[in-house]
């Protein structure tokens, strides 16, 4: 994985002898936000006006929280306004990289850098932290506007609505309030839920992740049970955001990650809305599970060293979803 520091590279995975063997995530540190007329955002700095051809997408394939922001992107009509590049799956002790061995690995459009640090750096020499997809670039001030994966996707939801005439609203005002906990619940348990269970490094901290865990997709059965969505009759952001884990979880989670009490297959209620969700209009086409399962598989070498890609699940992400009853 690795980190920079003061723009420096050091090579490393991620250290739990301090946490007893928990997985922590550091938080992410570009927090503008690009708006209709470019004044500041909720946190960070204003100059960030929605304009067409203005910004640029660097995401993974593989990556659930990059994943948000190519689906958004789809939903909201931004293909044309917003340019990306795809990074190599494998993330080894370089990090991130830019190259194009692999099929849908598109290398970098921008400034034809090797690794993903470089368009950190570049944003700021001196760059401290994580090296984390997706990173969202102002070509036109040459920098970083963010690589928080929660605020990108509301950016996209409403800044570019001018422009687009896409009104579509996956964080409809009088919805927010009742989203945030749905939200704050799927992200701890669920999101990186899976990681702290997959990372752990002992097995007091497996276990206090892996239970909450399957608390929250019995939970999530009940609730689909008897709602079409996560929030009702409307598909919000809280669906999309736990659509990306929902959908790599029998092939990466349950097995790479130990997250095996049961597979999505087994949720009558959750594998049908994935598969909804999976066939929405635009969305299959931003799922590459070549990426994701390469990705896991072969970049976590203290998960699995001898870098063995299973052949498995097969899945049939298109067969009839039967949720039009609710």
């Amino acid at each position: 994985m690795g980190e920079l520091v003061d723009g420096e590279w050091h090579k490393g995975w991620y250290d739990t002898s301090k946490t007893g063997g928990e997985f922590r995530r550091t938080t992410t540190t570009w927090r503008n936000w690009i708006t209709a007329d470019g004044s500041a955002g909720p946190s960070g700095k204003g100059g960030f006006k929605a304009e067409p051809g203005r910004y640029h997408l660097y995401v993974a394939y593989a990556c659930p929280w990059a994943h948000r922001t190519l689906i958004f992107r789809k939903l909201k009509g931004l293909e044309r306004l917003v340019s990306v590049d795809v990074v190599h799956p494998d993330m080894l002790e370089e990090g991130w990289t830019l190259e194009t061995g692999f099929a849908g690995s598109t290398g970098d459009s921008l400034f034809g850098k090797r690794y993903l640090r470089e368009i950190y750096t570049e944003a700021d020499p001196k760059a401290s932290g994580k090296v984390t997809v997706p990173v969202l670039w102002d070509k036109q001030r040459g920098t970083i506007v963010s690589n928080e994966s929660a605020e990108i996707i509301r950016m996209f939801n409403s800044a570019f609505d001018g422009l687009t005439g896409n009104t579509d609203d996956h964080w409809p005002e009088d919805l927010r309030e009742a989203i945030e906990p749905v939200n704050a619940r799927i992200y701890d348990t669920v999101n990186n839920g899976v990681y702290k269970a997959g990372f752990a490094t002992t097995q007091a901290a497996y276990d206090a992740a892996v239970e909450p865990l399957f608390a929250t997709l019995d939970w999530l059965e009940a609730r689909l049970s008897e709602n079409r969505y996560l929030m009702g009759d409307r598909v919000t952001e809280a669906d999309w955001r736990l659509f990306t884990t929902l959908v790599r979880f029998d092939t990466v989670y349950h097995g790479h990650f130990k997250c095996n009490r049961a597979r999505l297959v087994d949720y009558p209620n959750l594998w049908a809305y994935t598969r909804e969700l999976y066939q929405w209009p635009g969305v299959a086409s931003t799922v590459h599970m070549d990426h994701i399962a390469r990705h896991y598989h072969y970049s976590h070498e203290t998960v699995n060293p001898h870098r063995i890609v299973p052949a498995g699940p097969r899945l049939d992400f298109s067969a009839p979803h039967g949720r039009h009853h609710l």
